[in-house]
């Protein structure tokens, strides 16, 4: 249905395409998609169906093969979905391709991102790292906008002779990439004056991957209202509150969720927002213990820390949503390794998991199970910085 006839309430309706790769199974695969339907979900729309290959790499001209492009197009027209969603990030001739055999709307999972971004992007810092990003993933994908832009920009003026439209527009975006970066580095020198004016108190910062429970902690932790619910990227503007467990005063700061892909230049406009993390003393590292994949998302927020060079500082592991764990129970005759998935609370809390990550703490943000042991246990790292910057605060001790 055109866009324009669509009910404002009717949501549109998603085809999810994955591709099972050398390196990617079928189960991580499956595992992915149902991310990248969340993702859907979480931008309005309804996820429909679900079509996957085996591939050694992505077709360069159409991610898929012929054969399950036409597979896709037949669901396509049959059903009138809205628009095909592949997991992984398409160069322009492959969107090109994939909309004159599909004619829908084709996105990926960086532009899918994008537009969660550009939604939930509530203050004005947050709104001009968005706009950078879309811009900067916009530039190579020209060859099929240029009508739209030439829309928003009015046009008097501003096309030099002898150019072509898409030339004319990647210079427009070119321009207006210098003047955000600009607007961006204006508002950052802002943001470091705010945290110098902070003072020297001991610094938190909350980081994990999206959608695991840091907003939540957050409003147990500052009893402020910062927005919380069960979507991804609920939080993009990081919220800076001054703390005070018993006698001891600290700044905590909530931060934008991580997500496995996430795309390189939104890191690069957020890293203003990621100056929170890296000035901080202390990570208090959130993790959904109730998601299947815990421990890969684990591994995709410790990479992305290392990338912005913070994996040397203090960490804090929480096991969050200690409330919903549940365990698959192995059959008797079954003699392969305990993973994570077949293994009870109490035991997960005894194994390598804990070990490997000292010093941690299963809990739940949402009923407040080992809330106070959680305290305590903040109180005690706070205690120790705090005790080395400020020796001779003896009302502490």
């Amino acid at each position: 249905m055109p866009e324009g006839q669509r009910g404002v309430t009717e949501p549109e309706k998603a085809v999810l395409v994955g591709l099972i790769t050398p390196g990617q199974g079928k189960d991580k695969v499956n595992e992915y998609l149902d991310e990248l339907a969340f993702l859907v979900e979480t931008a309005g729309g309804i996820p429909v169906k679900r079509f996957t290959q085996s591939l050694p790499f992505p077709n360069p001209k159409t991610y898929v093969g012929t054969g399950k492009l036409e597979e896709i197009r037949q669901y396509v027209k049959a059903t009138g979905a809205d628009m095909v969603v592949c997991d992984d990030e398409l160069g322009p001739s492959q969107i090109r391709n994939l909309e004159k055999t599909l004619e829908c709307k084709i996105l990926d999972r960086t532009n899918l991102i994008l537009d969660i971004f550009a939604k939930r992007a509530q203050t004005a810092h947050a709104k001009v790292q968005v706009e950078l990003a879309q811009y900067q993933y916009l530039l190579p994908r020209l060859t099929r906008m240029w009508t739209h832009l030439e829309r928003q920009r009015g046009g008097i003026g501003l096309r030099g002779p002898g150019e072509t439209e898409i030339e004319t527009d990647r210079r427009i975006i070119r321009d207006k990439i210098t003047l955000l970066k600009k607007k961006l580095e204006q508002i950052d020198k802002q943001k470091a004056t705010q945290r110098k004016n902070r003072g020297k108190l001991v610094r938190v910062a909350l980081v994990g991957y999206t959608n695991v429970g840091k907003s939540t902690l957050m409003n147990l932790i500052s009893k402020s209202e910062i927005f919380a619910e069960n979507k991804l990227f609920a939080t993009l503007d990081t919220t800076v509150r001054k703390v005070v467990i018993e006698n001891l005063p600290f700044l905590l700061s909530d931060t934008v969720g991580f997500i496995r892909k996430l795309p390189h230049d939104l890191v690069e406009s957020f890293k203003s927002t990621l100056d929170e993390v890296r000035e901080s003393d202390i990570l208090v590292h959130v993790v959904d213990i109730s998601h299947s994949e815990f421990e890969d998302q684990i591994k995709t927020v410790n990479q992305t820390l290392a990338e912005i060079g913070v994996a040397d500082k203090p960490v804090i592991m929480v096991f969050n949503k200690v409330d919903l764990y549940q365990f698959i129970k192995k059959d008797e005759d079954d003699l392969t390794p305990a993973t994570s998935e077949n293994m009870t609370l109490e035991e997960l809390k005894t194994s390598w998991m804990a070990k490997d990550n000292h010093p941690c703490i299963f809990m739940s943000a949402k009923t407040k199970e080992n809330y106070e042991q959680f305290k305590k246990l903040l109180y005690k790292h706070i205690r120790e910085i705090h005790a080395i910057r400020y020796p001779y605060n003896d009302f502490l001790y």
